[in-house]
């Protein structure tokens, strides 16, 4: 409220209108009269000058600049009471209240202008202080358990019985009387979002106790209704962009909210006019010489209005009077919300189109050359592609809207809105009508034209990030390819193919240059046998840059020929966009110092295979080959949405503290850049984490990153060893050989990491938790232990078969929620738990998605025909169809109107596009241009 308080402040403060440069300027008058804001007289600044002495005094008042640090309990805006004029809220301020009366035209009015100005201070000061956001606080370091939990953590028990918890409203209650504010926040972004009120209230309070998105999405289920991580973030992006005190953002709040429902009209063509422009509109210069009366006298008593008598004051025509009244009347036709209500109708029941021609012949944007398109059917790439094309100053693009609106518009405002009470006389109705021309034509129809673009542009904007997201989270959660040696090539015809042997951990252990597309071939093919024979390597990841088409016919072609007996060696094509990029970044600078940038490539590209989250979460999203028009949308907006599902996955897929590597800690929930690098530092001079209690040591570890982080922090068994720091690429695999003689590593007693801090130290237990390697989070530790002693199993068969039957005959014999009711928690937490304690050590959710192909021969693209059916896997999505890898080199292109509903399985019918990355399809080849390099698809079906 207090947000909203500030744009409505914003909005009654601000009374001029947009117009064009054209302005309807009046000769010169010979005696201007004084207007209000310079007929006080210049001895009118004496007075106020003896009052100035007392502003040396006022910075002694004792202890007063220590006023604003009790303001934590803050008081209602209603209860707060003004300071004494003498008070300064600090010497700074009453210095610089001293200067701007000096400054101010008249005596009384300008103290109380200094007075108002003092006291408007003070309350965005205090604004400032008391509002901050969804911004990350700081933590205070301090002893903390789950048993006792902080005073933040939020009780979810009352959630399911629709019993959401009550946000500290009297504050806020007082600020809407006090502002007569009749509606609910809430509410309306429950509106907005289309997500239920009690919902939106948990939500927002979750949000305002810093809690991160994967958290609320896995442990606080209950809270958000099941809401899945992209809808939680539709509505804390709401929360945080709507709920701002910018005037702007506040009309894009209510445009929505107005856009959704056909009655309301919409308030930002309602506003739109009183935003300040450069200069004095022609309305304003109207009522500068004191033609308001007229015009309101042409509403009112047409009858008894003369307009000779206001020729005076600059005005030397009676013409020049009736085009002031015409200027100021279509001022106040353009600012009426009835009368913008009834325009926006008359154009919703129009076809109203948006076309675009070609200012420059440029063959990319020959779709767009005449182009034209009813607004309520036009695609999102299109919008884009047009916006695109008139940033670039190779498009021109107009809204056009039907000239039955404007006959209908004028004909309404005459006869119905805008008629005179009284009879008016022939050239009285004459003013009337060119005002309300002038108005539709200057004011209204510009801003419907920008209201539509914004529209359009801000449904595509969010379509086009929706479908980066989710194109990203597919790629990131590709399946890993474990326990096997792996050759990364980054082919090449001028330089050689780079090559680099990675182990099964990743490890670079050798690194070459092959040159497989000149002369003496047989020698690099005899070389490349050598390689792969004495690292026992058989797979082989190709980027699918330069040359890849021919590195991956001589491949093949070895292959076939049996070339690498007795290995069984098989290939892979993988998407090596941004390797180029983060070859050359400082964090492979750091990861790999010795290597050349070239090779560098090579082993992106290799680990890429090997753990694709591990290795993608390196490179910025928007450099991995994945949606389109991304350089077209808000930045900003972008970088919020892949920054969230990179969370996300890093998160759900889980991290092992251990073996993981500081940039993919920087990602996980609940950490960030320096908490990441106080655990690396941890971790190197302490050796490895026994358990999640640990973690309570790390430098800048308060309770609150703790509970976000614990739950996706694994702590496996066999990876608590001494580290031997002996290799540089930790990146989510073992980075080196952890030993030592027992198998477990002692805790000091006093780490180095948490200075000050020895009784936290001492409380933190030194013995592994087999719950540690689980998805059960800290806080329900004492649940699953109390489940395990009422099933009769231990933690040490975590993962076991017996103990799987033991849950599933428990779970047969009672319901989970009379087993939740009887452990005292939640539904959705004994789910969990359940999880936790079935799942296989070790277990990925990534193995539920499908990894890279492998194969051994290649078709080429002379080989299909039309109507052979083939099997490939989804390389890229776009807002008008996917592109898939159909093993000929080329991907194939499905028409967005070829994915219909009846041909996907049930869970993806609700999305827009409902392919991503890395599904694999089975497609039918419509049509094929060798030429172009075109290949036509059609989508039979998904294969699961």
């Amino acid at each position: 409220c207090i947000f909203l308080s500030c744009a409505i402040r914003s909005f009654s403060q601000t009374q001029s209108s947009d117009e064009d440069s054209d302005e309807w300027k009046p000769p010169a008058p010979k005696a201007k009269p004084p207007s209000k804001t310079t007929r006080v007289p210049a001895a009118a600044k004496k007075p106020a000058k003896p009052k100035e002495p007392k502003a040396p005094k006022e910075p002694k008042a004792p202890k007063v600049p220590k006023e604003p640090k009790p303001r934590a309990p803050r008081k209602p805006a209603v209860e707060r009471k003004p300071r004494a004029p003498g008070v300064p809220k600090d010497p700074g301020a009453s210095g610089m209240a001293g200067r701007k009366r000096k400054k101010t035209d008249g005596g009384e009015k300008g103290k109380k202008d200094d007075k108002a100005g003092e006291d408007e201070e003070e309350r965005e000061t205090e604004r400032g202080s008391s509002v901050s956001g969804l911004g990350v606080k700081k933590e205070e370091m301090e002893d903390f358990t789950f048993d006792e939990p902080c005073l933040k953590k939020q009780k979810t028990c009352g959630a399911l019985l629709g019993k959401p918890a009550v946000l500290p409203s009297s504050e806020a209650q007082a600020l809407r009387n006090e502002l007569n504010m009749n509606w609910d926040v809430i509410e309306l972004l429950s509106t907005l979002t289309c997500v239920e009120h009690w919902v939106c209230v948990n939500i927002v309070q979750l949000l305002r106790e810093e809690n991160t998105v994967p958290f609320m999405v896995r442990y606080r289920k209950e809270m958000i209704n099941h809401m899945d991580a992209d809808a939680v973030r539709d509505v804390q992006e709401i929360h945080k962009t709507r709920f701002s005190c910018d005037g702007s953002t506040m009309l894009l709040w209510y445009e929505d909210l107005s856009f959704q429902s056909s009655a309301s009209v919409s308030v930002s063509l309602q506003y739109s006019p009183y935003k300040k422009g450069s200069k004095l509109t022609k309305a304003r210069r109207a009522k500068a010489l004191g033609l308001e009366g007229a015009a309101a006298a042409l509403m009112d008593a047409p009858h008894a209005l003369d307009l000779r008598a206001w020729v005076k004051h600059g005005l030397s025509s009676v013409e020049e009077v009736a085009t002031g009244v015409e200027h100021i009347l279509a001022d106040m036709i353009a600012k009426d919300p009835e009368t913008l209500t009834y325009v926006r109708t008359l154009c919703e029941n129009s076809y109203v189109t948006i076309q675009s021609s070609l200012e420059q012949d440029i063959d990319k944007f020959h779709l767009y050359f005449d182009f034209t398109c009813n607004v309520q059917r036009i695609q999102s790439h299109q919008t884009l592609a047009i916006n695109r094309g008139e940033s670039l100053k190779i498009l021109t693009v107009k809204v056009n809207i039907p000239d039955r609106v404007k006959s209908d518009f004028t004909r309404w405002c005459i006869n119905n809105r805008w008629r005179p009470k009284t009879f008016a006389r022939e050239e009285l109705n004459q003013i009337i009508k060119n005002a309300v021309e002038d108005s539709y034509k200057r004011l209204i129809l510009p801003l419907l034209t920008r209201s539509y673009r914004t529209k359009l542009t801000s449904a595509a904007e969010k379509e086009s990030i929706a479908m980066f997201v989710r194109s990203l989270r597919q790629r990131l959660l590709v399946r890993p390819v474990r326990g096997c040696v792996i050759m990364g090539v980054d082919p090449g015809f001028r330089h050689g193919c780079k090559l680099a042997i990675l182990s099964p951990t990743s490890q670079i252990l050798h690194t070459d240059v092959v040159y497989l597309h000149n002369s003496g071939l047989q020698n690099e093919a005899d070389k490349l046998r050598h390689l792969m024979i004495k690292y026992s390597c058989n797979r082989v990841a190709i980027g699918n840059g330069t040359a890849c088409r021919e590195t991956e016919s001589f491949f093949a072609d070895l292959i076939t020929r049996g070339h690498f007996q007795p290995l069984d060696v098989s290939y892979c094509i993988t998407n090596e966009a941004g390797a180029s990029i983060y070859s050359v970044s400082p964090e492979a600078v750091k990861e790999m110092p010795d290597l050349d940038p070239n090779l560098r490539s090579a082993v992106s590209i290799g680990r890429r295979v090997q753990d694709p989250l591990a290795e993608l979460v390196k490179i910025d999203p928007k450099h991995i080959g994945i949606g389109t028009y991304q350089h077209d949308v808000s930045a900003g907006a972008l970088k919020a949405a892949l920054d969230g599902v990179v969370q996300e996955c890093v998160s759900f897929v889980g991290v092992d503290i251990n073996i993981c590597s500081e940039t993919l800690m920087r990602h996980l929930a609940g950490l960030n850049a320096g908490r990441a690098r106080s655990i690396a530092e941890w971790r190197e001079q302490n050796g490895p984490f026994i358990n999640r209690e640990q973690l309570k040591l790390i430098k800048g570890m308060g309770p609150k990153s703790y509970q976000q982080c614990a739950g996706f922090i694994r702590i496996n068994p066999q990876n608590i060893h001494r580290y031997t720091h002996t290799h540089t690429h930790t990146e989510g695999t073992a980075a080196g050989d952890w030993g030592t003689s027992n198998g477990v590593a002692s805790v000091p007693e006093k780490p180095a990491a948490k200075k000050g801090k020895g009784k936290a130290s001492n409380s933190v237990p030194a013995s592994p938790n087999p719950l540690d390697q689980t998805c059960i989070h800290p806080e329900s530790y004492h649940v699953a232990q109390r489940f395990l002693t009422m099933i009769g199993g231990s933690v040490d068969q975590i993962g076991s078969e017996s103990l799987r039957q033991c849950v599933e005959s428990k779970v047969r014999a009672s319901s989970v929620e009379e087993l939740a009711r009887s452990l005292d928690t939640s539904p959705e937490t004994l789910k969990l738990i359940i999880d936790g304690l079935t799942q296989p050590p070790g277990f990925d959710i990534r193995q539920n998605f499908e990894q890279a192909d492998f194969k051994r021969g290649i078709v080429s693209m002379s080989d299909l025909r039309v109507g052979a059916v083939l099997t490939g896997r989804v390389d890229n999505t776009t807002l008008f169809g996917a592109f898939v890898d159909i093993g000929v080199g080329r991907s194939g292109l499905i028409h967005k109107s070829k994915i219909t509903p009846d041909k996907l399985p049930a869970s993806q019918r609700r999305r827009s596009l409902a392919l991503g990355p890395g599904e694999r399809v089975e497609v039918r080849v419509l049509n094929v241009d060798t030429q172009r390099g075109r290949i036509g698809l059609d989508l039979i079906r998904v294969l699961q």
